[in-house]
């Protein structure tokens, strides 16, 4: 049995492709920038599988028969850039709100491929093209980065309002 609507789960899963290719920017950068080293080995782990996630989207994309949208890629890759550029409190620096705000956006983001995968994995029932046991795999290693993010963020939220 096919999936839906083709179009639309194109459409999906190009959309989740954006987003996972900004994701993996936003964890090298986040990672690269950590200058605590137990965090900075945290996101390194993270930023791997975040890299590993968007590789197992794109196979699964293949499995369906989705070609992958290069506008879309691009535009995930250049949103991410973009984002750098709002106002922070500091010109020519990094600011201490840098830390605190890319953990919140990873958090989003790792919570909109749980999502994404939770909706594949309700589509495994009827789609043999889809292997519920990676899916579930997926969605528990999801689940897993938000935790560790979660920490990740509590700290950072701590050392900016707390002790700066």
């Amino acid at each position: 049995m096919t999936t839906g609507q083709p179009g639309l789960l194109g459409i999906y899963l190009n959309d989740h492709l954006a987003g996972a290719t900004g994701g993996v920017e936003l964890a090298r950068r986040s990672a690269a920038a950590q200058r605590s080293g137990q965090a900075r080995d945290v996101l390194r782990r993270l930023t791997a599988e975040i890299t590993e996630d968007r590789t197992a989207l794109m196979e699964i994309m293949a499995a369906l028969g989705v070609p992958p949208r290069r506008y879309k890629v691009w535009a995930g890759w250049v949103g991410e850039k973009a984002g750098r550029l709002k106002p922070n409190g500091h010109l020519l620096s990094r600011s201490p709100l840098s830390e605190l705000e890319e953990l919140e956006i990873m958090m989003l983001g790792v919570q909109g491929k749980a999502a994404g995968w939770r909706t594949l994995r309700s589509l495994a029932t009827e789609d043999k093209r889809l292997d519920a046991g990676r899916l579930d795999d997926l969605l528990a290693r999801a689940h897993r980065q938000v935790e560790e993010l979660e920490g990740l963020h509590a700290i950072a939220a701590n050392h900016v309002f707390r002790s700066g």
